[in-house]
């Protein structure tokens, strides 16, 4: 079965290659199109493997039908950028949920030519997905939303490409259904967040996070499962499954999760200063030196700070960062 699934993304691979390459009788033979690119461009060996598995690879190789130049652009992440993710190779975006796999994908491209004069800080530019994304300055570097624009101005015979240091994430949906996508196994294939959505619950604060009219955007700080069950440990209180985390008391679990919250609209990494900052709860967060697109968050009784693991999660009423250690007030 391995043997045969092999040949069978090899099949998948020469076939997207073909297409890539020359689908488009009418461009230029010598400018490849943007999927074109990803194929012989060696750093982006795992977004050519994403477009193939998550079924954007052809879109990519064709005109846009939707722009009157036929034009698309691409800000592309590098190998680099994926592996910040953990994916280091081709096999490893099986970890992902397809439909999950091809909605980012769709985050990365916009309709039409978007060149390095039209990104300014302050300014935002559509996704295909849907959400906007926005430019942010920091120091002497240009983001897009977390992610660092690394090159910019690419052409390809469909478009533009500018080239990012991480990969750009959107839900499409509020905090808290993002957390439940995450916990119902709808992103990753291996449920995630599912104590934290259960804290929530027995809190009663999903209506405090949940998209309204008129009401505020957040930056959250979501631990991950092994961060709760770590906190059990910590705690004399073992925390092997959600349903555990209604072992604590109702009180703590709910200055713990405000913790977590930061009502200030919703910021991404390279908006994020280093010091303190406070939370819903009263009690100042840290906030560690932002250090190549990263920064470690500390809680007043953590005796060390936690890491980001998934930053700059887009979300209709927030950003949301997954981290790796509860925040204690």
């Amino acid at each position: 079965m391995k043997t045969r699934n092999r040949f069978l993304y090899a099949f998948y691979a020469l076939f997207a290659i073909t297409l890539f390459t020359g689908c488009q009788e009418d461009y230029n033979d010598i400018e490849p199109t943007i999927a074109g690119i990803a194929v012989a461009n060696g750093s982006f060996n795992l977004l050519e493997a994403a477009a193939i598995r998550g079924g954007v690879a052809v879109v990519l190789s064709n005109e846009n039908p939707n722009d009157p130049n036929g034009s698309y652009t691409v800000f592309a992440p590098t190998d680099e950028a994926f592996a910040k993710l953990g994916l280091n190779r081709a096999e490893d975006l099986a970890v992902l949920q397809v439909p999950f796999l091809t909605s980012t994908l769709l985050y990365h491209v916009s309709n039409g030519d978007l060149l390095s004069s039209s990104i300014r800080a302050g300014l935002s530019s559509p996704s295909l997905l849907g959400p906007n994304r926005r430019f942010i300055e920091r120091g002497n570097d240009l983001y897009i939303n977390g992610s660092k624009i690394l090159a910019t101005n690419v052409n390809a015979a469909n478009g533009t490409v500018h080239v990012i240091d991480k990969v750009m994430l959107a839900t499409g949906v509020d905090i808290v259904q993002s957390a439940i996508a995450l916990s119902n196994a709808n992103v990753f294939i291996v449920p995630e967040l599912s104590f934290l959505v259960e804290a929530v619950l027995y809190a009663e604060l999903a209506g405090a996070l949940t998209q309204s009219p008129g009401s505020p955007s957040f930056t959250v700080f979501a631990p991950t499962d092994q961060a709760f069950r770590e906190l059990g440990q910590l705690l004399g209180v073992p925390l092997e499954q959600p349903a555990d985390i209604r072992k604590l008391p109702k009180e703590t679990v709910t200055a713990v999760l405000l913790n977590h919250v930061i009502a200030d609209g919703g910021r991404f990494t390279p908006e994020l200063g280093s010091g303190p900052t406070d939370p819903l709860g009263g009690v100042s967060l840290n906030l560690g030196a932002f250090v190549d697109g990263a920064l470690t968050i500390r809680g007043n009784g953590n005796m060390m700070p936690a890491n980001i693991v998934i930053p700059d999660v887009q979300t209709t009423n927030g950003v949301v960062h997954v981290i790796d250690r509860v925040l204690l007030p």
